[in-house]
């Protein structure tokens, strides 16, 4: 069994109630570097991409992804509505034609999406941003599908690697967005947007296991 389209619809319900959960924590740590609305900005947007969803159900992957990455940029602030939105474009791109996706679909997706972010902030590793969480994420489950893991493993390793890098943007100097204008005192702060990447890959994992 394969991601269907349904999934897809669950995967978005389930990142609404972790960035719900979250919103207070993703506040705080971009309180330190920010202006301290991510928070709320991720929460906004995928309240209303799970709202949009309901509403109006789309009828293949491709529209669901486009669905979400049009209401995130329209309803969340800052640079994160661009760059989620380009993920959730690119990764419906990856998906076109396709009903239901096989574990490769799975990371052509994620590679697609990060590439795009990649394209569109202009970030490199070790910058503190969210690529620093989901450049491993995409590794680990490269080399997941490559060692002929199926789909629970190699999100798991995702999830992993993510919380993992996420965890190593707290010694690095921020040299991109806002928190670059901190310089050295960006330094032992928490990324907020690789802890968002983090909680965006953990909750794949958790839905898509089966």
């Amino acid at each position: 069994m394969g991601v269907s389209r349904q999934d897809v619809l669950s995967w978005v319900g389930a990142l609404q109630q972790i960035f719900a959960e979250n919103r207070q924590l993703l506040t705080d740590l971009d309180s330190a570097t920010g202006d301290g609305d991510f928070g709320d900005s991720m929460d906004r947007g995928f309240t209303a991409a799970q709202a949009e969803l309901c509403a109006h159900p789309p009828t293949d992957l491709q529209s669901a992804f486009k669905n979400v990455a049009a209401v995130l940029i329209r309803t969340m602030g800052g640079s994160a509505g661009p760059l989620y939105g380009t993920f959730f474009i690119r990764a419906g791109a990856a998906c076109a034609d396709k009903s239901e996706l096989a574990p490769a679909d799975v990371v052509a997706l994620f590679q697609a999406g990060v590439e795009g972010l990649q394209q569109r902030g202009k970030a490199e590793p070790g910058d503190k941003t969210m690529l620093d969480a989901l450049l491993p994420a995409l590794d680990a489950m490269r080399r997941a599908l490559e060692d002929g893991s199926g789909l629970a493993e190699i999100l798991e390793r995702g999830a992993a690697a993510a919380e993992a890098g996420m965890r190593a943007t707290i010694a690095m100097q921020a040299r991109k967005g806002r928190a670059s204008y901190l310089g050295a005192r960006s330094i032992g702060h928490q990324d907020p947007g690789a802890t968002a990447s983090y909680l965006l890959m953990k909750a794949a994992a958790e839905v898509w296991r089966s």
